[in-house]
């Protein structure tokens, strides 16, 4: 990646979108050039996809839980990690070091379905313990990491 790729990538961090046009008014970049960066970028595997974010809240989903799970499973913890993804309204998960295992993300329509949700991983036999937390409110919640860094810093720690 040189300094426009990632130029690129903060725009589209910045602005949600990846509408070449957009990208130009906001980079300089000539748009010829941003399909054909856009396009080596998506080859590279750097972007993954167009979608679509959603505002959670509006969306009637905006009770956010954090969940530690400490497990006591057998082989590999992808097979594990397979149960619990299988809990409706899992966002994301994560593989941890320390004390919890696994720490998952839910995103649920009211405080009335957390008990729904402990309980699906409850019943999971490998599970030993969860500890929950739910959150008051989001700080922030952005799926696009280079929007949180200064275009100097990207560049630096980026760039060839």
């Amino acid at each position: 990646m040189d300094e426009r790729d990632v130029r690129l990538l903060k725009a589209i961090a910045d602005l949600g979108t990846g509408s070449p046009e957009r990208l130009h008014d906001e980079t300089g970049i000539p748009v010829s050039t941003i399909h054909y960066r856009l396009n080596n970028l998506r080859d590279a595997g750097v972007i993954e996809n167009d979608v679509y974010d959603f505002d959670h809240e509006t969306l009637g989903l905006g009770v956010t839980i954090i969940v530690e799970v400490l497990a006591d499973y057998d082989g590999p913890y992808e097979e594990f990690a397979d149960e619990l993804l299988t809990v409706e309204g899992v966002t994301e998960a994560y593989f941890t070091m320390g004390e919890t295992d696994f720490v998952v993300i839910a995103r649920l329509s009211s405080s009335d379905t957390v008990e729904r949700l402990i309980s699906d991983f409850e019943s999971i036999p490998e599970v030993e313990r969860t500890n929950s937390t739910f959150t008051i409110a989001t700080l922030r919640d952005e799926p696009r990491a280079p929007a949180t860094y200064d275009l100097e810093t990207l560049i630096e720690e980026l760039t060839d």
